[in-house]
């Protein structure tokens, strides 16, 4: 056996990934991760960091938003020239950087009662509110003791709250939904509520009918139309209108790289990494995405269970959109634990300690590798951890006759 074959095998088994070793290394990562949190906040002063911008960073258009509905400004969310006025008089304290609001009025009606809270006691709310949630949906999928560690250090977790993003959210309406076994209803309702960033809700139809998941549709479609309706009689057509006219400049920030395509995770932005053409980087995300939907299809069609098919569709979703960042990559942590549980069943299986470990850094990794390199990873990452996590849904027991979700 030659050398390229010898490393292919230890790749492909992983022998040398054990569990000591495993916990050995998030021990690390959680010294490493506390360090970091811990330092975040101690060279702060007065809800700013040290490099002046305030904490939570992109939380500032959030919690902007909201104050200007609250005191009547509904019209200055999507006006850009208002907007970061509003956040400079805020923040008067930080440097003058934008913060764009790119949401639906959805969103800025889920963000309007953080308006009744000073900035800091809304940002930890936001972040609190989202992980618990998270964090409880993954320890019923992993109950094992070993799994607290490394569900609590996750990468994805520091990025999303250094940012003060919606990540936890997202991922808690996968999460949930996963739970939801004996109440579809509910389970619908959850992923309706992914209205509130449409671009994470393209493939729940087509998983929900490939897998005849018809309450959950139902709820689903209800639940998308009732937000949308509320942030109508809330906030006023004018929203709608604004959100509609600022749709442009969000796909400029996309294709003319004013958000750094290096802190995205798309194929369209590997490829604009790589100085591929806007239009053959959108045919190749098209074709990604037919390609991940028809996997998504294959396995829900089987109705091989929630856990599964939520797992699926948290990861078949990155290959949807081609506006997708670093810190969305807390849904990754849905698939990860799945295929864990189900290694942790019946063994593992060849490729997936590796593929499960690069997944695990890839919020972590991602954006140094592609800043330094110019070559963006992660499509590559997801795309074994669509694998992997299609793989093993197709090859456990029913849960329809388990009575499991």
């Amino acid at each position: 056996m030659n050398g390229m074959a010898r490393y292919m095998v230890w790749l492909r088994d992983a022998d040398w990934l054990n569990g000591e070793r495993a916990r050995a290394w998030c021990r690390v990562l959680a010294a490493v991760s506390l360090l970091i949190a811990v330092g975040y906040v101690a060279t702060s002063h007065g809800g700013v960091d040290f490099w002046g911008r305030p904490l939570g960073t992109d939380f500032v258009s959030f919690w902007t938003a909201a104050v200007s509905i609250r005191t009547g400004h509904v019209g200055a969310v999507y006006d850009p020239a208002a907007h970061a006025l509003a956040e400079q008089v805020l923040f008067a304290q930080a440097r003058p950087d934008f913060y764009a609001f790119f949401y639906p009025p959805v969103f800025a009606l889920l963000c309007l009662p953080l308006a009744y809270l000073p900035y800091l006691a809304a940002l930890a709310a936001w972040l609190a509110g989202g992980f618990a949630p998270l964090f409880c949906c993954l320890r019923r999928i992993l109950p094992q003791s070993w799994a607290v560690l490394p569900a609590l250090v996750f990468p994805a977790w520091l990025m999303n709250a250094g940012h003060g993003q919606n990540g936890f959210l997202s991922a808690s309406l996968f999460g949930l939904f996963m739970m939801c076994g004996r109440f579809p209803v509910l389970g619908g309702v959850c992923l309706g509520v992914l209205a509130f960033k449409p671009q994470l809700a393209l493939a729940v139809p087509v998983a929900l009918i490939a897998g005849r998941r018809w309450g959950a549709l139902a709820a689903a479609a209800v639940t998308a139309l009732a937000l949308v309706g509320a942030s109508f009689l809330v906030l006023g057509a004018a929203a709608w209108r604004g959100f509609i006219a600022s749709a442009p400049l969000a796909r400029e920030a996309l294709e003319q790289g004013l958000v750094d395509p290096a802190k995205l995770v798309s194929v369209f932005s590997a490829l604009r990494l790589l100085k591929v053409s806007v239009g053959f980087a959108y045919f190749v995300q098209a074709l990604a995405g037919i390609g991940a939907l028809a996997v998504l299809v294959a396995v829900a069609s089987r109705r091989p269970g929630l856990y599964a098919e939520g797992a699926m569709l948290a990861v078949a979703t990155c290959f949807c959109t081609p506006f997708l960042l670093d810190y969305d990559l807390a849904i990754l942590a849905l698939p990860l634990a799945f295929v864990m549980r189900e290694a942790c069943r019946t063994g593992w299986r060849p490729w997936e300690k590796a593929v499960l470990l690069a997944a695990y850094v890839l919020p972590l990794a991602g954006r140094p590798l592609a800043m330094a390199t110019g070559v963006a990873l992660a499509p590559l990452v997801i795309g074994g951890l669509l694998a992997v996590t299609a793989r093993r849904a197709c090859s456990g027991p029913e849960p329809d006759r388990m009575g499991a979700p």
